[in-house]
């Protein structure tokens, strides 16, 4: 690929503002991607043996913050206790058994089965299977930090 002076010279402003953003911490906007499970760096909990992955976290066309981490939690174990943030979550369960807990009411849900938690709504979950579960938490509207 051949680039002129006046080509390099007009991505200069663009290449300004990435850096910058990048520089002041702001969120990217996602963009269109496929991400392979295999590649998605894991942390493990020494103490309870909890698996998460973040799979992305930036911004939307319209600057709306999202992201999505997979956990895998071991039988008996919450991921912390209750709590509520001003933010949505949606919890997908792919494998496993949860009890989600919204607001005092207590679900049981299964495999395929798809939790929403609302702004500042009281809300936990815990494995109460004897497997671990697997579930996809997506936050929308979190504060960009």
């Amino acid at each position: 690929m051949n680039c002129s002076r006046r080509d390099l010279n007009a991505l200069l402003p663009m290449l300004a503002v990435a850096l910058a953003d990048k520089a002041d911490g702001a969120l990217p906007t996602l963009p269109s991607r496929c991400y392979e499970f295999s590649s998605l760096p894991e942390k493990t909990n020494p103490q309870t043996h909890n698996e998460q992955r973040n799979v992305f976290d930036g911004l939307t066309h319209d600057g709306t913050h999202i992201d999505l981490h997979i956990t895998t939690l071991m039988p008996g174990q919450m991921p912390h206790p209750e709590h509520h943030h001003e933010w949505e979550e949606i919890i997908m369960l792919q494998t496993g058994t949860l009890e989600v807990t919204i607001l005092d009411k207590k679900t049981r849900i299964g495999p395929g089965s798809v939790a929403y938690v609302y702004s500042n709504e009281q809300h936990g979950w815990k494995n109460v299977g004897d497997t671990p579960a697997q579930y996809f938490v997506f936050a929308i509207g979190r504060p960009k930090t």
